[in-house]
This record gives C-alpha cells, structure tokens and sequence, in this order.
C-alpha cells in the first residue's frame, strides 16, 4: 500500500501489486484523462467487481454503433450528474469530456446549464431527451424518441 492519504476507510493501494490486467487498465486511464478517478482504486480492492464495472463502462461507453460520439456521451454524464448533484462524477467526467471535445468551458456549461452550453441542436435535443429521463422518467412519451 502507498503512503498516500486513504480514500475513506480504504487504503490506497499501489498499481505495481494489482493484477497486471488491472494495471494495465489503470495506467490507460491515466496516460488518457491525465489523472487515476479514486474509484478505480476503491474497485482494485474487489478485482471481481473492478473488471465487472470495466465491462459495463466499455459496453456504453467505447460502443461505436450507438450515434453518438465518445463526447457526446460525456455530455450526457456530465449533465445527468449535475442535476443528481453528484460532485465527484461532474469533475471527472467534465475533465474526459474537455479532452474529447477540445473545449476547457464546454463540461461547466453542461453541468450548469445545458441550455446554454455552446453546442449544436442536436446536442440540446439529446441532453433534453437525457435529462427527462434522469428527472422524470416516467413522464417519457413516445413524442419523446423523436
């Protein structure tokens, strides 16, 4: 375990001891983003749940069939998480989608106000359609899929 300051009650453990498949997946993540999310580390503790959750995030996430672009799909996270008001998720996600879209304000506009983020129509539709979700989901029609 390293020396650094635990995440909660969670030691933080050292990426040279996980399991290399683990390793490898950590250190992608941070020659990408810049910087390791303490979640993966929480996970690395549970290497079951950790290449489950990878699992999960690359069937939505890295899926090119969907329509939408790695960035849009940030977008989605990023606006989602701040009406949940998830602090964590906004920042990192908001610092993945400054690097797919290649504009450092773009995450805080979404997180506030996506409505007058600087994106296309199609990008406002999306995240309406996203966000009727995330806060009513019920209310979703089939005017909606539209």
């Amino acid at each position: 375990m390293s020396k650094a300051k635990p995440i909660s009650r969670f030691p933080v453990p050292e990426v040279k001891h996980l399991p290399e498949d683990m390793r490898e997946r950590i250190l992608q993540v941070q020659e990408k983003a810049g910087f390791v999310p303490n979640v993966f580390l929480v996970l690395a503790h549970r290497p079951d749940e950790f290449r489950a959750f990878f699992a999960y995030h690359d069937a939505l996430l890295l899926r090119e069939a969907s329509g939408l672009t790695k960035g849009e799909k940030e977008m989605i996270i990023v606006a989602t998480s701040g009406a949940n008001q998830c602090l964590y998720c906004v920042v990192a996600h908001g610092a993945v989608l400054r690097i797919y879209e290649k504009a450092p304000l773009l995450a805080d506009q979404i997180a506030t106000n996506y409505l007058k983020a600087d994106i296309t129509p199609r990008q406002k539709a999306m995240l309406a359609f996203a966000m009727k979700v995330c806060r009513d989901s019920g209310a979703v029609i089939e005017a909606d899929f539209d």
